[in-house]
């Protein structure tokens, strides 16, 4: 018994230590201003990593039809140096509301994130096509609009972005146009 206990205690430590450690490796990147967002796709599963100089929240948008319309965000800040992340939906030309206040699901996963040297860093994982009616279906062979965004050195996503910026890629080849 004691060996068992002994055994899941260490898996337990061991696992905590992976929650905030950036074990994944990523095919892709883009970089603008001092943001970068990196991912790879797995099967049916977008990894991802957005990184601002910034002691505040990092989001990255996927697919709006206007502005910040229509698209799928994942948003996420570093807090007494736990993460946070949470799924949104561009509900408005210029705004952007919880999935789940609008009565869908939270589908963004956080795998880890930290606050060093003035960078906050997510990482995450979110489904190709969630299936619910507030996210986007990832398409790795078309093009991909991506919203990029940093807000100011506050640990909550009430302050509005002091960065943003559109890229317009190719998630299965990573090209940039």
């Amino acid at each position: 018994m004691k060996k068992l206990l002994s055994t899941i205690v260490c898996l337990l430590i061991f696992g905590l230590g992976l929650s905030t450690s950036f074990a994944q490796s990523y095919d892709h990147e883009v970089e603008v201003k001092g943001m970068t967002f990196a991912w790879k796709i797995d099967g049916d599963t977008l990894h991802g990593k957005m990184s601002a100089k910034t002691e505040g929240w990092v989001a990255v948008g996927f697919n709006p039809s206007s502005k910040m319309k229509d698209a799928t965000y994942v948003l996420g800040f570093v807090k007494d140096g736990k993460a946070e992340i949470t799924d949104h939906f561009g509900d408005k030309a210029t705004g952007h509301s919880s999935d789940t206040k609008l009565g869908g699901s939270e589908d963004a996963v956080l795998v880890g994130g930290t606050e060093e040297n003035g960078f906050t860093t997510i990482e995450f994982t979110y489904p190709m096509n969630s299936s619910d009616k507030y996210d986007s279906v990832l398409d790795k062979d078309g093009d991909t609009l991506l919203l990029l965004a940093y807000g100011p050195d506050k640990d909550s996503l009430k302050p509005r972005h002091k960065y943003r910026t559109s890229k317009t890629v190719n998630l299965g080849s990573g090209a940039v146009k």
